[in-house]
């Protein structure tokens, strides 16, 4: 149901897009201003349908403030303290994102790209990872149906002579677990499309093919690592194990202590055991310390 609304509050909004004219944001400035407070109360209602109502209008709110003239060039300084705004080095696109809690246990995420332009040009993303369970990894997904997250970074790599961004998202909408992922995403002439096959790394569902998108499952209130790291030249994360001897039951997974990873060779992300190493410990001594940073999602 949110999702349909959702995506007729974008649909009805773009019906009178026009084109841009001159570099004046006082108007947009004013937008902003109510944006802010409408996410207030959409992240802090004290009942949860008056969220989904508050979110409602922030939408309105927020078309109405692309729709105005070279808005893709204003950077929503206030609003970007609220919610996550975050695009590529390349420019090539930004995506307003954020996420409400319509009940006490569950999250509901939102996202919409807009593409540079003189007219605005907007995809809007509609989370269906309450639907997308079993075959996560194997999925390619569009705009339609989206696995929700909030993005923390964007990473873009050449692959065939196309650009594909790998997104690093959050998401923890299950009341029992929380998903990291690395969700690869093209951006197409219909839309953008997520999922693709630059994980060199098997399907367990397929073992003939490759994961699209690699989706890391945890303990509820835990915290687990996934993100890059400069000095490594890799990507980086807690290697999980079932704290109840359980691999089935991903809701029961936490950090074992050691770090595995990815690294980017001949158009691949490439599995990297052990990307740490962990020294044994000879009675008594001390842990020499992780030279890794600790995600901020």
């Amino acid at each position: 149901m949110f999702s349909k609304t959702f995506a007729s509050l974008i649909l009805a909004s773009l019906l009178s897009v026009g084109k841009a004219g001159a570099q004046d944001f006082s108007e947009i400035k004013v937008i902003e201003d109510s944006l802010v407070l409408t996410a207030d109360s959409m992240y802090n209602g004290f009942l949860p349908e008056m969220r989904v109502i508050y979110n409602e209008q922030f939408v309105r709110q927020l078309i109405r403030a692309l729709k105005q003239p070279n808005s893709y060039s204003y950077d929503f300084p206030k609003l970007k303290e609220k919610i996550n705004i975050i695009g590529p080095d390349d420019k090539s696109f930004r995506m307003f994102n954020w996420g409400i809690a319509p009940t006490e246990v569950t999250r509901r995420y939102y996202g919409a790209i807009q593409m540079p332009g003189e007219q605005l040009k907007l995809y809007p993303l509609m989370d269906h990872s309450d639907k997308i369970k079993k075959g996560a990894e194997d999925s390619v997904l569009t705009n339609g149906r989206w696995f929700g997250a909030i993005y923390y970074r964007i990473m873009p790599q050449e692959v065939n002579g196309q650009t594909v961004y790998t997104m690093f998202g959050l998401n923890a909408g299950n009341a029992l677990s929380t998903k990291k992922l690395m969700d690869p995403m093209v951006i197409t002439a219909k839309g953008p499309v997520f999922g693709a096959p630059i994980f060199n790394v098997t399907s367990q569902g397929n073992p003939s093919q490759r994961i699209n998108r690699f989706v890391m499952e945890y303990k509820k209130n835990v915290q687990a690592s996934l993100n890059w790291d400069k000095e490594l030249n890799a990507v980086y994360l807690d290697k999980l194990v079932s704290d109840v001897n359980d691999p089935n039951r991903k809701y029961t997974y936490v950090p074992s202590g050691q770090m595995d990873g990815f690294r980017w060779n001949n158009g691949y992300w490439n599995y990297v055991e052990d990307l740490v190493p962990v020294d044994p410990l000879t009675d008594g001594a001390a842990p020499a310390p992780v030279p890794v940073k600790t995600a901020k999602e």
